[in-house]
């Protein structure tokens, strides 16, 4: 590249990475909200919580990347065209392509991270996170064990302890509503958290279990020592299936027919799936609405905010477009096709306006030509 080319490649990458930093940072701490009840509800550490949100940031920086080109690309060509360095560049001789050349190189490269991350980055983030929200939310011993308080899990265990001095508590009652018809409480002097064949367990010493039988008369039953298995009230969620979003391409395209989930939702991942492959392409669609934006008119002294508005109003317009037709895709898997046309349809013909002809940027009509040279024009 030359330097002029190597300036405006730099101007425009700094320009995206102040952008997606910053886009990043708000969408992961609206994201990172959502995820306090790791920390209220199930006591998991601060590290805990900020790994599990960084795990999502993989999949907010694919999404946020086309628009930032197009924010970049908008604001950088338009600041060095209004100083006149474009048209600089084209009186030595440059052409529109070697112009625009480097907010296309840095659109080609964005492509590829953006699809790196689609096929190998986003999955294995995504499995990570749902993996560990699992583990803490099944971590029934932080959810439970909270001295002074009345805890519960479910409607089927509800748990209370006085006091806890290093590992052991004291004062522990236990109601187990498993079987709601013959309910079951415990009292136990005190209590240790134990693993027995990697099974959570509570030892309960000095306990009382008391249980109504078949013909309402109270069972009384003391223990010097009580194994209490906590491993049937673990919760089990929904984070534990993989969705969509964690699995490759793979997965996607070719799907276990026995599994009944995968059955089911066999459209949605073929639309995924589809999705992963397309929309790296918005990032050299919002490349070209770019500099289609500034550089796709004459010059003008008096600013472009007609064409860039217009050209944002298009950029719009193709991102919802494309999120449209994914999810009619979804229902229909005909309209995966689409998914392609839409930003190779763009991509041809922006290219083709644009480059079409060796059209220059800033071209008037030369005197004897039959035409008036515009007053804001400057010869090329």
């Amino acid at each position: 590249m030359s330097k002029v080319q190597t300036y405006l490649f730099y101007e425009v990458l700094r320009a995206v990475l102040i952008i997606v930093g910053g886009l990043a940072m708000l969408a992961l701490l609206a994201q990172g909200l959502a995820r306090t009840d790791l920390i209220l509800e199930n006591r998991q550490s601060a590290l805990t919580y900020f790994y599990i949100v960084m795990l999502g940031a993989p999949q907010v920086i694919a999404l946020l990347t086309p628009l930032a080109l197009f924010v970049a690309g908008v604001w950088s060509l338009n600041r060095i065209h209004k100083d006149s360095e474009i048209v600089v560049a084209q009186a030595a001789g440059m052409t529109p392509w070697q112009i625009a050349s480097p907010l296309m190189r840095l659109a080609v490269l964005c492509a590829i991270a953006h699809l790196a991350v689609n096929l190998w980055v986003q999955p294995s983030a995504q499995r990570a996170m749902r993996e560990t929200v699992s583990v803490a939310r099944a971590d029934l011993a932080a959810a439970l064990i909270r001295p002074g308080q009345f805890t519960s899990n479910g409607d089927r265990l509800t748990f209370y302890a006085r006091e806890q001095i290093g590992g052991e508590l004291r004062g522990v009652l236990i109601s187990d509503m498993t079987d709601p018809e013959f309910p079951t409480d415990i009292l136990a002097r005190s209590a240790a958290l134990v693993e027995v064949e990697g099974r959570p367990t509570l030892l309960l010493r000095d306990a009382i279990s008391q249980q109504l039988d078949e013909n309402q008369q109270l069972s009384i039953l003391e223990f010097d020592q009580y194994m209490f298995d906590l491993s049937d009230f673990m919760k089990e969620d929904a984070d534990l299936r993989l969705k969509a979003s964690d699995k490759f391409l793979y997965e996607l395209f070719f799907i276990d027919r026995s599994n009944y989930f995968e059955s089911k939702d066999a459209d949605t991942l073929l639309a995924e799936g589809h999705s992963r492959l397309t929309t790296p392409l918005l990032n050299i669609v919002m490349s070209l609405i770019a500099i289609f934006a500034v550089l796709g008119g004459d010059f003008s002294r008096k600013g472009y905010g007609k064409r860039i508005a217009i050209a944002s109003a298009g950029a719009i317009t193709v991102l919802i477009i494309q999120l449209a037709v994914q999810s009619a895709a979804a229902d229909d898997p005909n309209l995966n096709v689409l998914q392609w046309l839409l930003p190779l349809g763009v991509i041809g013909g922006l290219s083709y306006v644009y480059f079409h002809g060796g059209r220059k940027i800033g071209k008037t009509a030369r005197p004897g030509s039959g035409g008036d040279a515009h007053p804001d024009a400057v010869p090329a």
